[in-house]
Formats: C-alpha cells, structure tokens, sequence
C-alpha cells in the first residue's frame, strides 16, 4: 500500500509538471501564430479561438480513443514482450499469464497520460503550424504538402516532449525490472541519476524520426483519404474513421521497426550505452536477419493503432467540424 501511494505521488506530481508543460508550449505556439507579424486578412480572436480549439479536441479525441487501452493493455504487453525478447506470441501470453494479474497492468500509466497530452500538442500544434505555412504559401504548388510539412514539424516537438514518457513506459513494462525498479518512483529516481542522454532522452534520434516521418504521413494522407472514401457516398464520420485507419496502417507498417529498436534501446537502465547504429546491428543479428522476426508482434500493434487512431479522427473531424 504504501508503494502505491509513493507510485501515484510520483506520477501524479510527474503529470501535473507534464501537463504545465505540454500547456506553456501550447500557449507559446499559439501566441506566435497570433502576433501582429503573422495576422492577415482579419486575423483576430476568433482565429486565436479556432486555434486553441484544435488543441482542445485533440486532447479530447485522444483522451476517449484511448480507453480501449485499459482493455487492449494486455495485448500491448504482449507484444512489447515480443519486441524485446524475440517470443511467439504463446510464450509471451503464458509469461503474462504466469505472473499474474498483479503485474498485468503494471506500466499502463504513462500511456494513457502520454496518449492523452500527445493528441492535444500533436493536433493543435499541426494545426498552428499549418496556419503558419499557409500564409507565404498559398500560391505555391506545393501547398498540399503543407499539411505533411506541418505535421512533421509538430512530429518533432512532440518527440522531446514526450521521450521521457516512454522511457518509463518501456522500462515498467520489462519484468526484468521488476526486482530492481518496483515502482515509477524508483524508475523516476535512477533515470534522474544518470545524464539526460542515457537517462530520459534515451533513444531520442530514433523516437524523433519514428514521430516526425509518422506524423508527416498521418496529416499528409488524412485528408485525401478521407475524400477518396466520402467520394463513395459514406458519412462523415464513417469517412473519417476509414482514413484514421488506413493512414494508421501505413504509419505502423513503414516505422514498425524503429518502435522495435526504440523499446530495446530504452529497456534498460545502466550498463554499457551503445549508439543508435551499434543498437539496430544488435537488433538486426538478434532477428537472424529476417525482416518476418524483426515485424513479430507487428500484427496486433498494427490492429490496436488502426482501431486507436480511426477513433480519435473520427472524433477531432467531428468536434473541428462543430466548431466551424
């Protein structure tokens, strides 16, 4: 008991700095894209209003796509046990089954926190950027590639923003920790002792390229998508699920790897520090070479995305569409 009080102050302070965080970057963004130097063509309070309406509904589409998580969170740890120790899916259910419910849950924390924050930068920050771009661009022939542009950009915030999330995501989530590291706290504790590099930025390059790339092909075939499938006479929101889906299934298709090289590089905590590139040779030489075991678990982290992210553009479509 007296853990789990120390585990939700430590998470809870955690959160609430986070949250003050994620809010202040917000807030600088959106005051850059409102100062008097980009304001054109009327853009007042109800434009700064639109704007942080995007945060706002992102935060909101993100936050109900991810109570799912609470029932899928089983399956998340079954195929994180497959990313970092090479398993069938049998022997990692039978692992999870072996220790029991009490550890089942353990690291579902800091997903559904991260989850939740990811979705209000990473919307409302798209959407700032794009109202940035479009301005010097709108007769520029590559305007349709400003929203990909825009999402990269905002792909790359979030990957600072939030690599420390999923350090201790990662390392909750090894049962080789459980010993040494029981609570958030104790996590909390030793990644502090190291330097940031080894500590909580730890695999930072790779989170960046994973986000910015994932994100640049979410926001750049969102739209199309969506018009492709509202073409064949289907609602709004069924159209905005189907492409939430379907650019989902292209982002964890493309970058599966990188979510693979990202949980065993942060897995650990201590030891030898190699780089990104000694890393991926590890992988690489653990996986016989064959790009079949280097995508094992892919199938149930592609499934849990596509169903995630169909829900939340549902959702941010709908609540952008309310707002006017």
């Amino acid at each position: 008991m007296c853990c789990l009080r120390l585990q939700s102050s430590c998470c809870g302070n955690w959160a609430f700095r986070a949250i003050y965080f994620v809010f202040f970057i917000s807030l600088l963004i959106t005051g850059m894209a409102g100062s008097p130097d980009n304001k054109q063509d009327g853009g007042g309070p109800r434009d700064q209003m639109v704007r942080f309406h995007s945060y706002l509904h992102g935060g909101t589409s993100s936050l109900l796509s991810t109570l799912p998580t609470l029932i899928v969170f089983p399956v998340y740890k079954t195929v994180f046990r497959q990313q970092i120790h090479n398993t069938p899916v049998r022997q990692a259910v039978a692992q999870l089954i072996k220790e029991g419910p009490a550890k089942l849950y353990r690291g579902v924390a800091p997903p559904l926190l991260m989850r939740t924050l990811n979705g209000t930068l990473l919307f409302g920050l798209q959407d700032t950027l794009l109202r940035l771009l479009s301005p010097s661009s709108r007769n520029a022939p590559f305007t349709s590639a400003l929203p990909a542009l825009a999402g990269f950009g905002a792909g790359m915030v979030e990957a600072v923003v939030f690599t420390p999330f999923e350090r201790v995501q990662n390392v909750l989530q090894n049962s080789q920790n459980d010993r040494r590291l029981p609570t958030a706290k104790s996590v909390l504790v030793r990644l502090g002792a190291h330097g940031l590099a080894s500590g909580y930025y730890r695999a930072l390059l790779p989170i960046t390229a994973r986000n910015a790339l994932g994100s640049s092909i979410y926001f750049g075939l969102k739209g199309p998508s969506r018009a492709v499938v509202e073409a064949q006479g289907l609602s709004p929101g069924v159209s905005s699920f189907i492409s939430g889906t379907l650019t989902s299934m292209a982002v964890s298709l493309t970058l599966y790897p990188l979510a693979v090289l990202v949980a065993n590089m942060q897995k650990q905590v201590g030891g030898e520090v190699k780089g990104v590139v000694a890393c991926w040779r590890m992988l690489w030489e653990s996986r016989q070479k064959k790009v079949s075991l280097l995508y094992r678990g892919g199938s149930l982290v592609i499934l849990r995305s596509c169903i995630t992210w169909g829900i939340a553009t549902a959702i941010y479509d709908r609540q952008q569409k309310r707002s006017g």
